[in-house]
């Protein structure tokens, strides 16, 4: 019996676990996603032969058996795997996409579970979900709670920095740093043009489009995205406390998203580094504000190969295939 039938028939009585291929397992997404799969045992995981990675036979073949096909390849053959997926029809596989490729796609699912009351639904409803990018999460997760309470209007300048440790730069980043010959930290995507800013603008509800400046420092893995703010030039003044209580109304209840305590003048806190959360899939929220100088600082602290990737991936995977969220 195939694998296409044990999901019609399970035996036994015992429930079948629902199949899924890793397209691309190879890079640091996809190496991170399948390390995920093995610990959670929830689901079976398929393969196909490396001299089979590019038949679009025996690919077709594979999708034919499995519910949910996760892409971890670059945009081009991103939609050229999703291509052959539509051409399967009803019979495809539901399709989770950790390229930038459709990310602002209309018709597709974007797969931050956290993004508003009723998004976690839309991701389980959906058969093609995008997963997002590592700074956008940061950002959007600071920025959307605050422009729907009304406290940043949509037009406002926003600026938002980042830093991130230097596994998301793809492999020749990676080896750069690990044989010694990259900087001990750059600035980067000074052309104004970052692939992650389209749906940091859109989900975040911005009108205009934001300044966005990332950096890479001499570390693997862990990021801080952070959005400055001169609370005097926002309608009604709000305090750093306000902020605060927008983005914890927002995330009260949340399984991964956490609002951490308000920093103020009080508290006395100067200090945050980006690889306390490496290997989950948590993301921290901060509000770092000064009363007196009327300003603030919101920082999201991440795994840019948890939240930021790979955690987030296997959180919208059991959410696409009707599984608890891990």
């Amino acid at each position: 019996m195939s694998l296409a039938d044990t999901k019609q028939a399970p035996t036994s009585g015992a429930a079948t676990k629902p199949a899924v291929f890793v397209d691309g397992g190879s890079g640091t997404t996809g190496l991170g996603i399948n390390e995920r799969l093995k610990l959670s045992n929830d689901v079976v995981v398929k393969t196909i032969p490396d001299d089979k990675r590019k038949d679009p036979v025996a690919k077709k073949a594979l999708m034919a058996e499995v519910d949910l096909v996760i892409l971890c390849l670059p945009d081009d053959a991103a939609k050229e795997t999703v291509a052959l997926i539509d051409s399967m029809g009803a019979a495809g596989p539901k399709v989770l996409d950790a390229s930038t490729a459709y990310r602002v796609a209309p018709d597709w699912a974007y797969g931050f579970a956290e993004l508003a009351p009723d998004q976690a639904d839309k991701i389980r409803a959906a058969k093609k979900v995008s997963n997002p990018g590592c700074y956008p999460t940061g950002a959007i997760a600071l920025l959307r709670p605050i422009v729907d309470a009304g406290l940043l209007p949509p037009d406002y300048p926003v600026t938002v920095n980042a830093v991130s440790g230097y596994s998301g730069g793809g492999k020749s980043m990676i080896a750069s740093f690990e044989d010694g010959s990259a900087p001990a930290f750059e600035l980067y995507g000074l052309g104004f043009e970052h692939k992650h800013l389209p749906e940091m603008q859109l989900y975040s509800k911005l009108t205009r489009r934001p300044i966005f400046i990332p950096s890479v420092g001499n570390y693997r893995q862990g990021m801080l995205v952070s959005v400055p703010l001169q609370l005097d030039t926002l309608p009604g003044k709000p305090s750093g406390a306000d902020l605060h209580a927008a983005l914890a109304t927002r995330y009260t209840g949340s399984k991964f998203v956490s609002v951490m305590p308000l920093q103020n003048e009080a508290t006395k806190t100067g200090r945050l580094e980006p690889e306390a959360l490496n290997e989950t899939n948590q993301l921290e929220l901060y509000v770092f504000a000064s009363d007196k100088y009327h300003q603030a600082v919101l920082v999201a602290r991440l795994d840019n190969l948890g939240k930021g990737a790979s955690g987030a991936a296997v959180q919208n995977m059991h959410l696409m295939l009707g599984l608890p969220e891990k």
